[in-house]
């Protein structure tokens, strides 16, 4: 019997073999086109088994610290509190032998600490969850941190700069050679050891297919950049500066100790140092701003990756991209991509998206679709930004 249309509210019906029902008895009978009450709803499709047609390709990052981060918190805490020690014992030395380079060495320090302590809080932070008030997260925690650093050192070197340039007017001052040599000897001890606690031997281990903690960027897309390891590398290349200026410093106290009349070595050294210590805090002031700017970060260029995204089969145009970071290493990059009529537009977005990701380790993108209209060669807002 064919099938026959339904009419009205009657349901259509047609003639079934026992097989398809698999009953036992003869004949053919009317099965309903309609699904039985008796029949189990079909399932429906779970998350896992759609995953591949979403935007986001990379899975939920899990809740706390990585290995790596973890490994990164306890360098820095460590480190964090020898300084902090030798910090205090720096302040006190540079009192009792009325060294003004003892005291620049501990601002030094202090500009230390600052950085380290930013450091921690920004890894602590990013644990927390975005919300709808930050929707981003706590990620830029790190750069206000920076920032808040770099302003205290220069607060502190202001001030030291201003007492050594009174001492070298009038030369009322009397240094106590032995204080600050001993001071000046442990504060080379104390970096040292900082630079021990925070020396990194090399990519940790894994013991995922990857193999080494970065691969290379043709191999396809790849996890974004540790901040921990990061942060930890950034005080150590910090630590061995700090390390030279105590050496510095050292030098100076020698100098005193036995020859009392060159005096003047120790405000002369505190100008050259703080001279270094104000140099030193220029690139990361510098990164600091582009940041806070929204300045395209300094690791990727904006041709590049329009390039890229021009690549993309069917994408024939891109406009009102723009490239900026929350921190130094999470990127954001956003964009409009203009496709022929006849492209399939979730094919290109996930392609785009996978080619930022391992191409240049943008941790977050968003890309709109939409059709190219030839007017847009002339649209002002469709324009690439000049050059700076």
């Amino acid at each position: 019997m064919e099938p026959s249309p339904a009419t009205g509210g009657s349901e259509t019906t047609r003639l079934v073999s026992p097989r398809d029902r698999g009953g036992a008895g003869g004949g053919l009978r009317l099965k309903s086109l309609f699904t039985e009450p008796s029949e189990p709803l079909p399932e429906e499709p779970k998350p896992m088994e759609m995953s591949f047609h979403h935007c986001h390709r990379d899975p939920l990052p899990q809740p706390g610290l990585t290995p790596d981060r973890l490994q990164a918190q306890r360098q820095l805490c460590a480190a964090c509190a020898v300084c902090c020690v030798f910090m205090a014992g720096e302040v006190v030395g540079g009192y009792l032998a009325h060294s003004l380079a003892i005291m620049t060495d501990a601002a030094h320090l202090l500009a230390d600490v600052g950085s380290m302590m930013g450091s921690l809080f920004s890894l602590w932070l990013s644990t927390r969850p975005a919300t709808r008030t930050m929707t981003f997260g706590w990620h830029r925690s790190e750069t206000l941190g920076a920032l808040a650093s770099v302003v205290s050192l220069w607060m502190v070197t202001g001030i030291l700069l201003y007492l050594a340039f009174i001492r070298l007017l009038h030369s009322d001052y009397h240094i106590e050679g032995g204080a600050m040599l001993l001071t000046a000897s442990i504060a080379v001890c104390a970096n040292l050891l900082m630079a021990f606690v925070l020396h990194q031997a090399g990519p940790h281990h894994s013991h995922g297919s990857r193999g080494a903690e970065y691969a290379p960027l043709e191999e396809g897309p790849r996890e974004p950049l540790p901040l921990g390891n990061t942060s930890v590398r950034a005080a150590f290349v910090h630590v061995l500066g700090d390390l030279l200026q105590s050496l510095g410093v050292l030098a100076a106290s020698i100098l005193i100790y036995f020859k009392p009349q060159y005096k003047a070595a120790d405000p002369i050294s505190t100008f050259l140092f703080s001279i270094c210590a104000l140099g030193s805090t220029a690139p990361t002031l510098r990164d600091v701003l582009r940041v806070l700017m929204e300045g395209t970060p300094r690791s990727v260029g904006f041709e590049p990756v329009r390039d890229t995204l021009l690549s993309v089969p069917g994408v024939r145009a891109t406009h009102e991209l723009h490239l900026w970071s929350l921190t130094l290493t999470y990127h954001v990059a956003s964009a409009h991509l203009a496709i022929d009529s006849t492209a399939d537009s979730e094919a290109i977005l996930a392609e785009a998206t996978s080619r930022l990701h391992s191409r240049f380790g943008f941790s977050s993108s968003t890309l709109q679709v939409e059709q190219y209209q030839p007017e847009m060669a002339q649209c002002l807002r469709c324009r690439e930004p000049p050059q700076a």
